[in-house]
């Protein structure tokens, strides 16, 4: 989850836009106020924060968050007016992980996003994919969850394996036909919502991580990120 605080409405519904049509999930707020509500309740696994806001500025949201233990690491990309040389220096003075120039393009900030939440993405045994109680194990090709293993066909695997893999990404059913039965399969796309619905079921409480992406496909994504 991508939260967008900025106060100009074509530009965040232009960031919300470019982000959802990429495969993240995006929320936006006009203002610090509104932004601080929803962290009481959701947790993002980013913040593309406007320095230029009402009430409260982006550097000083920024500095909350900072001096807050519950978000102090939450990765941060400060959007700048250009010619702002001060704020930049400040936004990374006070901890923030990237910043934006005004006007900037939006592939740009999608570009930097990713380097942001890969940077910032926790580091784990290369042979081991995990996300919540949820783990698999590449060289062994098992997968347990609250450490009980879990026994899954080949399909499944491959396609648990493509979802943790690319964490947040929407997968259309035809892309997951394409990758997990290939190219040359010429089923329906129910196969994958079959497939989907025992997967969640053998995942058990981790099955709600797969979440179905009305009128697109499916996606896997941490709940709370």
């Amino acid at each position: 989850m991508i939260f967008c605080v900025e106060d100009d409405t074509s530009v965040r519904e232009m960031e919300l836009y470019t982000l959802q049509s990429v495969g993240f999930s995006a929320e936006g707020f006009c203002d610090g106020a509104s932004f601080f509500e929803a962290l009481k309740s959701k947790t993002p696994s980013l913040v593309i924060l406007d320095v230029m806001l009402p009430g409260e500025d982006g550097l000083t949201v920024l500095k909350k968050l900072k001096a807050s233990p519950a978000t102090s690491a939450l990765p941060v990309i400060m959007a700048t007016a250009k010619g702002t040389e001060f704020d930049k220096i400040v936004s990374l003075d006070l901890g923030a992980d990237d910043y934006l120039v005004k006007p900037f393009g939006m592939m740009e900030m999608v570009a930097r996003v990713k380097a942001v939440l890969r940077r910032a993405a926790p580091k784990q045994d290369a042979n081991i994919l995990k996300i919540g109680a949820l783990a698999m194990h590449l060289e062994e090709h098992t997968v347990w969850v609250d450490g009980k293993r879990v026994v899954l066909t080949l399909k499944e695997y491959e396609m648990l394996r493509l979802f943790l893999t690319h964490l947040g990404l929407v997968f259309t059913r035809d892309q997951l036909l394409s990758d997990i039965w290939g190219m040359d399969y010429d089923g329906e796309t129910r196969t994958v919502d079959v497939h989907i619905r025992t997967l969640r079921q053998k995942l058990g409480v981790c099955g709600d991580l797969i979440e179905t992406v009305r009128g697109v496909g499916y996606r896997m994504e941490e709940k709370g990120i």
